[in-house]
């Protein structure tokens, strides 16, 4: 593992706390303000317009290198300033400042008024101060760091969960990376700040009534990033810092046919032609996980896959992307196993062989150890492009690519257990999704491929700028469920990553034949349509059990009875008339990063009621969109935010905001409303 770079100091002034007993120093260093006292440094500096950075560490200098989400050459920061005296240090970097205090304790607040916006805070008067450095060996420590908590305060972000609650404050949420938790560690307030946890160390975050604590069980350095302004700068500010998604491609924005799962080609295709037939738009169909000769090979089998080439000319002349699942394990049975093993490719352990989960496969009548490659390692991840790239893009031209397992699924996860190519499981295990999503960004465009786009169940900070949409894994099939996502989705949205997207009707089971399950299918693909991707995808009853054999039921539109089609029908046109709007959202979140989809403070900051409102947003600026969540509801009320005048995008009738509206919902129609005489082609 190559050791990071100490940063080196530069030329500054050094003063001591004068007004109370000394206990700290301050320098100024290449631009930025340090603190030293009882062998712990702090460095406050400037990373990006009105954004500061801080890094903590014992023992001695900063740390440069280690692995983390802010990119490296940040945007020229406007009107920096440090001063040095009265015992105190103070950063301005544009619209928001730091106080440092001769204990090193750090007060945020607004350049213009002065207002607090965040504060560090000690535990304890007898505290040494808001860091506790407690040693785990070898110069790691378990990390804490503490804030001070405000009355009324709302937290939003912190990636993708499935507790269902928009406003975080209140939670303690573990750091690490499972199905259908994902981890992205960047708050945005109600107060005015966005703040960003710059470690990808698993540990914890509390936001409690009495204090914020920050937690790494096992790592170097205290690293977090923060900025000040509205919602939507703040996002503007952050994916700056952090990196901006490409531009989606065009097919992309529109439908994704998929199930668990198609066995043969033939039945794929049989899938596609029907589509087809039936005049129905369809942009791409997914050949999920088993297609293969063993996990790892990376190759189509050919006993169930003839012909992958007729397949894709096929498919090319109805104008369908195919989109392949790519898992990160290998099997033993697997012909690169071997090579990956004697090479170092696969994720290290402290105490055990190098295999991390029981997985099925073929030509074995029961489980396999599998290992995981090192998507955190450079050379693993060009080998593993390599086999993609020879076996799926050059053979048979194809470009998408759906990357599942990449928490990545270990059983059991023991994190103090993995040894990465960039560190201790501990310190680094948070990063594998973002890493194993550099592998194919990368690798297309080393093959002179401008088009990227693959479908994670995982992310972390950053994993937008290697074009990775995140869908919200393996999770129910219930309205209980459903309302569960819009949650989910506003965080995720707030946490950096604008292609998002959930298995419309969900995952686990779900009969095509009862008509309860129809009724959610219908409230759920009404709401996938007007989600960033659009997709169909689930384990319909009847269910087979886990294995090389298995697939689920049926679950393409015309699925769900004649009644749900023609209402599916419906959304799949509405979705298809929408494309240049969402292509033009896409357009937004890849060039000013705003999200796709958007809680209703971000465009409306200034309505107190926006920032409670769980259950809608907006779809880019002008649409506002309200899921029915409720089994046999005809009729739903919608809080439509002040400062804009709105119509009743079904009827035409207007509405003034500030105030909440009950209308019809029966089951062919989503509440949606445009925004001060937007037009979009919905009542068609």
């Amino acid at each position: 593992m190559n050791q990071p770079a100490v940063s080196q100091p530069g030329q500054g002034s050094v003063s001591l706390a004068q007004s109370s007993p000394t206990i700290g120093t301050f320098r100024e260093r290449d631009g930025a303000l340090e603190w030293s006292g009882r062998q712990e440094t702090v460095r406050i500096e400037p990373w990006g317009p009105d954004a500061i950075r801080v890094r903590a560490r014992l023992g001695g200098p900063v740390l440069d290198g280690l692995p983390g989400a802010l990119l490296e050459d940040p945007e020229p920061a406007q009107a920096v300033t440090v001063k040095i005296g009265d015992g105190e240090g103070q950063l301005t970097v544009g619209a928001i400042t730091a106080h440092v205090s001769s204990e090193g304790q750090i007060r945020f607040v607004r350049t213009d008024d002065g207002t607090e916006l965040l504060a560090e805070e000690r535990a304890h008067f007898w505290w040494p101060g808001p860091r506790l450095y407690t040693p785990t060996g070898n110069g790691h420590h378990r990390l804490e760091q503490r804030f001070s908590a405000y009355e009324g305060e709302k937290l939003y972000g912190l990636g993708q969960h499935q507790h269902g609650r928009f406003d975080q404050k209140g939670t303690v949420l573990d750091l690490v990376q499972r199905n259908a938790e994902v981890t992205i560690p960047v708050l945005t307030s109600s107060r005015g700040y966005t703040l960003l946890w710059n470690s990808p160390a698993i540990g914890r975050v509390e936001l409690a009534g009495n204090g914020t604590r920050w937690v790494a069980d096992s790592a170097r350095q205290i690293d977090y990033w923060i900025t000040a302004g509205t919602p939507a700068e703040a996002q503007r500010r952050y994916s700056a810092a952090t990196g901006r998604t490409p531009m989606l491609p065009e097919w992309a924005a529109g439908f994704w046919q998929c199930k668990l799962r198609y066995r043969t080609q033939d039945e794929l295709l049989a899938v596609a032609r029907e589509y087809k037939r039936r005049g129905l738009p369809i942009s791409a169909i997914v050949c999920d996980f088993f297609h293969w000769t063993h996990l790892g090979d990376w190759k189509f089998d050919p006993a169930e896959w003839p012909d992958p080439a007729a397949m894709m000319r096929e498919l090319d002349a109805l104008g369908i992307k195919l989109v392949v699942s790519v898992w990160p394990s290998v099997s033993p049975l697997s012909e690169n196993h071997q090579l990956m093993e004697q090479k170092g490719y696969f994720i290290g352990t402290q105490y055990s062989p190098m295999a991390h989960a029981d997985w099925p496969d073929k030509e074995v009548a029961s489980t396999v150890q599998v290992a995981f490659y090192d998507a955190t390692n450079p050379e693993a991840r060009e080998f593993v492009w390599s086999r993609i790239r020879d076996n799926y893009l050059e053979r048979y031209g194809i470009r998408a690519f759906w990357l599942d397992a990449c928490e990545p699924e270990l059983k059991p996860h023991f994190a103090e257990n993995l040894r990465y190519h960039a560190g201790p499981g501990q310190e680094v295990g948070n990063l594998y999704p973002r890493e194993n999503a550099r592998t194919f960004y990368e690798g297309m465009h080393a093959a002179g491929e401008t088009e990227v786009v693959t479908l994670n169940r995982s992310a972390w900070a950053g994993s937008q700028r290697y074009g990775a949409a995140l869908w919200s894994g393996d999770i129910g099939t219930d309205f209980a469920t459903l309302r569960r996502q819009i949650a989910a989705g506003l965080n995720t949205a707030l946490s950096g990553i604008p292609w998002w997207n959930t298995d419309i009707g969900g995952f686990h089971g779900g009969d095509p034949d009862d008509p309860a399950y129809r009724e959610v299918m219908v409230r759920w693909f009404q709401f996938g349509a007007l989600s960033p991707l659009m997709r169909l995808h689930g384990f319909r009853d009847p269910g087979m059990p886990l294995g090389p054999a298995m697939t689920g039921g049926p679950n393409e539109v015309w699925s769900y009875g004649e009644e749900a089609a023609a209402i599916l029908e419906k959304y799949l046109h509405l979705r298809e008339r929408l494309k240049p709007y969402v292509l033009d959202v896409m357009r937004a979140a890849h060039e000013e990063g705003l999200p796709v989809m958007r809680p209703l403070f971000l465009e409306f900051p200034e309505d107190e009621k926006a920032w409670s409102v769980d259950d809608a947003y907006l779809f880019g600026p002008d649409l506002l969109v309200a899921p029915v969540l409720e089994s046999g509801a005809t009729a739903w009320t919608v809080y439509l935010p002040a400062g804009a005048r709105w119509t009743d995008a079904w009827t035409g009738e207007e509405y003034e905001g500030g105030a909440a509206v009950t209308v019809d919902a029966p089951l062919d129609r989503i509440p949606l409303f445009l925004r001060d005489g937007a037009r979009l082609p919905i009542a068609q």
